[in-house]
């Protein structure tokens, strides 16, 4: 009988020096990844990690798996075709804010809405970390940096709101201060066949530090930061004293739960195909008043693109028997060219 080996986080860690910045956040992500891989019995033969341009994108070097360091936005593009032609594997996108939604959010939200089946990791600080302090396409109107000195003017995105409106089938926020909610977050979208979208809020320490102080501050995580839970009602605050509740407009509104009544406390359903109530989930947060949702927004099922290729593939060779690619190539007009 042969006995398996149980692989530890030693066995997923490189023989390359970690070189970001002291304290960065990089770290701890990286560290719940490493130590989450041997909980989910991943082979470092069938793992590989792509990364485009950026901080974040150093992440596959420190990984004892197979890895990609691909070009500034591409990462998707080129994990799209590996995870299409290998579904095998365990594919992971590495990226960054700048890197995902910049030059590279058109791949992004076309990985998303085909369903390809892949964790796309996406590290959000706000600002370009290694062209050192520009603002990127989620930092605040009006924040001051190397490239707005005056003020960014512009609006930013919300990612948890682009990936759902993406129509991507794995939705979910968390933060670099909590290991054991990222590892939890983590750990279900490589459960989910098909695209996972995870944003993790993570400090740049250099170039913009505490930015998520408000929210992942201990003195202010009760308070600023909203658990979701499926199937749970959807509570914060001291003693869970506040809530959401549906809103006679059709949205979502924060009531006391002691003056409403936990009858009309939402109840979080991340299973649910209509995507409503996870959208306005994402929008609550981008008023400082109001508290910021972490966990899984959206977990539904719809068979994946590999999977819908290969079976579209199928039907063709029953059909049309082997060969029918060459019939196709060859059933319009050619040319022939002649010296």
């Amino acid at each position: 009988m042969t006995t398996i080996e149980k692989l530890t986080r030693k066995d997923f860690m490189s023989d390359q020096e970690v070189r970001w910045c002291p304290g960065c956040g990089d770290y701890s992500i990286l560290a719940a990844v490493q130590l989450l891989l041997p909980e989910l019995n991943a082979e470092k033969h069938n793992t590989v990690f792509i990364s485009g341009i950026g901080c974040a994108a150093r992440f596959p070097y420190y990984m004892n798996t197979y890895g990609v360091h691909s070009i500034h936005g591409r990462a998707p593009a080129v994990a799209s075709g590996l995870a299409i032609t290998r579904p095998d594997l365990d594919v992971w996108v590495i990226g960054g804010d700048g890197d995902m939604l910049s030059i590279g959010g058109n791949h992004l939200i076309h990985a998303l809405r085909r369903n390809i089946n892949m964790v796309v990791v996406m590290f959000n600080n706000q600002i370009y970390g290694l062209t050192k302090g520009q603002y990127s396409p989620t930092s605040e109107v009006g924040k001051v940096t190397k490239s707005s000195p005056f003020g960014s003017a512009d609006q930013p995105f919300n990612p948890i709101s682009l990936a759902i409106g993406a129509e991507a089938t794995f939705v979910a926020r968390t933060h670099d201060m909590d290991r054991a909610h990222m590892q939890f977050v983590l750990k279900k979208a490589h459960e989910h066949k098909g695209a996972s979208f995870v944003e993790i809020y993570q400090n740049c320490n250099v170039f913009n530090d505490g930015a998520f102080e408000s929210i992942t501050g201990k003195e202010n995580r009760q308070d600023k930061l909203l658990i979701l839970q499926d199937g749970e009602p959807i509570l914060f605050g001291k003693d869970n004293a506040y809530g959401i509740a549906p809103d006679p407009s059709g949205g979502i509104r924060i009531v006391e739960v002691a003056k409403e009544g936990m009858e009309h406390v939402l109840v979080h359903d991340a299973k649910k195909k209509d995507p409503s109530l996870a959208f306005a989930l994402s929008r609550l947060g981008i008023s400082n008043e109001e508290p910021r949702p972490i966990g899984i927004f959206r977990d539904i099922e719809r068979e994946d693109y590999g999977t819908s290729l290969l079976t579209q593939q199928q039907n063709v060779l029953q059909k049309q028997g082997k060969g029918a690619l060459d019939k196709l190539f060859r059933s319009q007009s050619t040319w022939v060219v002649e010296e």
